[in-house]
């Protein structure tokens, strides 16, 4: 059965009809949240400081990843930069396009096989790892489709900050706390569940090395977020 395209009806009513009816979010670990739609179609001043500084050290053909309304791409495009947007969402497609994004495709970033000079992962962009163990095997894919002197930017938030320090941390087998299973609703229509990840810096640096890339901190946010760059070491 196909899953439900909760974030393309969400957009379209938005970019069609106005309609402002959020996104809820629903997790086991957390109380519900919104998204606002509104902000999926944000302009430059309106992003968050990782964001902005993703977007101005992007250079060369850029895959923007998980592309949403085209936010990202539309500002990069106004550079004059080649940008090529993808997005698991037909609806979030259809949306791009209508805003003016010229190069914009249905696609999972795992099937990708073009190659860029930047890889653009923005909104917690360490989501699309979905867990820990997947993390190899994303480094992998990006370093088939990443130019010998490309670059991938990666946003994420540290969650340490919601542990409970009285609880002790040493049960070898508890679950990162960056691990989240989310599902989405909108108007009576739900997802299903989904693995998504927020990585701390630290975990990502090492992760990064233990695949042959360097790894650099670039911003810290004001909410326990930063944005990293990662690039490949050169024997």
């Amino acid at each position: 059965m196909k899953e439900k395209d909760i974030f393309g009806m969400a957009m379209k009513a938005y970019y069609f009809k106005k309609d402002k009816t959020p996104i809820i979010v629903h997790s086991p670990d957390f109380d519900d949240d919104e998204i606002a739609i509104k902000y999926l179609f944000r302009n430059f001043s309106e992003m968050p400081k990782t964001e902005q500084q993703a977007l101005k050290l992007a250079y060369g053909d850029v895959l923007d990843v998980g592309c949403g309304a085209g936010s990202h791409t539309l500002y990069l495009q106004q550079k004059n930069i080649k940008v090529k947007a993808i997005d698991t969402s037909e609806g979030a497609i259809d949306i791009a396009k209508e805003r003016g994004v010229l190069d914009a495709e249905v696609k999972d970033f795992y099937a990708e096989s073009g190659k860029y000079d930047t890889l653009l992962f923005l909104m917690n962009g360490t989501g699309i790892i979905g867990n820990l163990i997947n993390t190899d095997n994303f480094l992998n894919i990006c370093k088939e489709v990443l130019k010998p002197d490309g670059q991938i930017l990666i946003d994420s938030s540290d969650l340490s900050f919601l542990e409970d320090d009285e609880e002790p941390n040493d049960d070898l087998n508890r679950k990162y706390i960056g691990e989240i299973d989310f599902c989405i609703s909108y108007k009576g229509e739900k997802s299903d569940y989904f693995p998504w990840l927020y990585m701390d810096f630290d975990l990502l640096k090492l992760a990064a090395q233990k695949n042959d890339f360097n790894c650099e901190l670039i911003v810290e946010g004001e909410h326990y977020d930063y944005l990293a760059k990662l690039t490949i070491k050169n024997d």
